[in-house]
């Protein structure tokens, strides 16, 4: 599933450190923290690139998770979490995730994620507004 961010596409990322709580019996970070990472990525980059107003007025919903995890994390690691919108049609978009510990790629995930107006509830159609918000500024 390893995947590139297209050459046009905004990547966010963010730092995070391994903490106590992050592991499970088996002394490495338990798979539903790498889930819950995946979400807070995602809800990171839309609250950083998205205005008040817009934010106000949409909000996404997850309808589908695909995650490999390909190497264990630790305790104190420094893990860099990295997010893109890969691609988008009607009311839904893809979403990439990496993990990584320096330059070795521990976890790949996509989520398809569908916008919804937040006023209503109900699924709202992704406009040129949005999605220009994931790409990068042409010159």
């Amino acid at each position: 599933m390893t995947a590139q961010a297209p050459a046009d596409r905004l990547v966010f990322a963010q730092t995070l450190v391994v903490a106590p709580r992050d592991i499970d019996e088996l002394r490495h970070v338990n798979n539903v923290v790498y889930l819950q990472w995946v979400q807070d990525i995602a809800a990171a980059h839309w609250n950083h690139i998205a205005s008040d107003a817009i934010r106000q007025q949409f909000v996404w919903v997850a309808r589908r998770h695909e995650i490999d995890y390909l190497l264990p994390a630790f305790e104190g690691d420094t893990l860099t979490l990295q997010t893109w919108v890969d691609s988008w049609s009607g009311v839904s978009c893809v979403r990439c995730v990496q993990i990584m510990r320096g330059n070795k790629l521990i976890v790949d995930a996509k989520t398809v994620w569908c916008m919804l107006d937040a006023s209503t509830m109900r699924l709202r159609r992704i406009e040129d507004s949005i999605a220009t918000t994931w790409l990068k500024a042409t010159p």
